[in-house]
């Protein structure tokens, strides 16, 4: 063991969401039920030691729904799918398992309500992400996205009192803000959405590295580099004002050179991140000489999401959205 150099500080919360570990073990369960294969359109959850797993079990991970063959079960991922591709499953007789997050599906159910009373939507979210395509294809005709405070000056609505801006769940809370005041100095008469689109895991995990980035000479965030919501805790560590961030999927990524003339590391994890990563990176730390961790605790988790209800007993039929 290393002399001790300095200490850790380790966000709380962090790591898997209730909509993420849904997701995970709808796909576990599902090959528990119908065996492998099991095909998976898209990355179940945006995480590389999370999908290597799930393919060592029999998961096939596909990009659209014309790969999966004819009548094969199918889960839908965590971050959404359009009605089009629901469409595109039941002409395939795909038996499918929608392991959507239910607080994206609450963002569909907002993008149908207002398109149905003919209002403009503007989607603030990142242009590609999976979630945006799913929500935008609930009312392509509606809605328009908004990538940032600069896409702003872009958007044109057809009557500036009929507009309402709707967003992606994994955005940094900061950022959104900014980009809906500017939205809101374009168009005054734009409404918000009836409650927060960015989900509480986002806003409690950003909280968690707001409050500890002041005293970090570094922090490390464990992710991947697709996933939203662990990009933005980096963003969030260096603006609330760590020294360093970086995000890394494994320990082994850590640059030892990072460490030098650091004496207060942070650690945290986005929202599709196992708890076993983490604990790979403190022992990493405490081998170079960071061996003390110290909680620091911006609130308490309890949600936990019922299973998608083709992968339930026959009498469990609660606690589900309507999709």
């Amino acid at each position: 063991m290393a002399d001790q150099r300095g200490r850790v500080l380790l966000a709380d919360p962090r790591g898997y969401c209730a909509g993420v570990d849904r997701a995970v073990v709808a796909v576990e369960r599902a090959l528990e039920m119908h065996g492998a294969p099991v095909y998976v359109r898209k990355q179940i959850v945006h995480n590389k030691h999370v999908v290597a797993t799930l393919e060592r079990r029999g998961a096939v991970f596909v990009d659209e729904t014309d790969e999966v063959p004819e009548g094969s079960v199918v889960v839908f991922s965590a971050h959404g799918v359009s009605p089009a591709v629901h469409e595109e499953a039941a002409a395939r007789q795909l038996r499918t398992i929608d392991a959507t997050c239910p607080l994206v599906t609450k963002v569909h159910q907002e993008a149908k309500r207002f398109a149905r009373d003919d209002y403009d939507i503007l989607l603030i979210g990142h242009r590609g992400h999976e979630e945006v395509e799913g929500t935008s294809g609930e009312a392509p005709s509606h809605i328009q996205l908004v990538d940032g405070p600069e896409d702003v000056a872009n958007v044109q609505v057809r009557d500036p009192e009929r507009v309402v801006w709707l967003s992606q769940t994994t955005l940094s809370v900061d950022e959104t803000l900014a980009t809906v005041d500017q939205l809101k100095t374009r168009f005054p008469g734009l409404q918000s959405p009836p409650s927060d689109d960015i989900c509480y895991a986002t806003q409690n995990r950003q909280q968690a590295v707001k409050q500890m980035a002041p005293d970090c000479d570094l922090v490390v965030v464990v992710g991947s580099t697709n996933s939203s919501n662990s990009v933005r805790l980096v963003e969030v560590a260096l603006e609330a004002g760590a020294r360093a961030a970086h995000l890394v999927d494994y320990a082994s990524e850590i640059d030892p050179a990072w460490l030098e003339g650091v004496s207060t590391v942070g650690v945290t994890s986005g929202a599709s991140v196992p708890e076993v990563l983490v604990g790979e990176v403190l022992d990493w730390l405490a081998e170079r000489g960071y061996p003390d961790v110290s909680s620091v605790k911006a609130a308490e988790e309890r949600l936990v999401f019922a299973l998608p209800r083709e992968l339930r007993p026959e009498r469990g039929e609660s606690a589900r959205p309507a999709r």
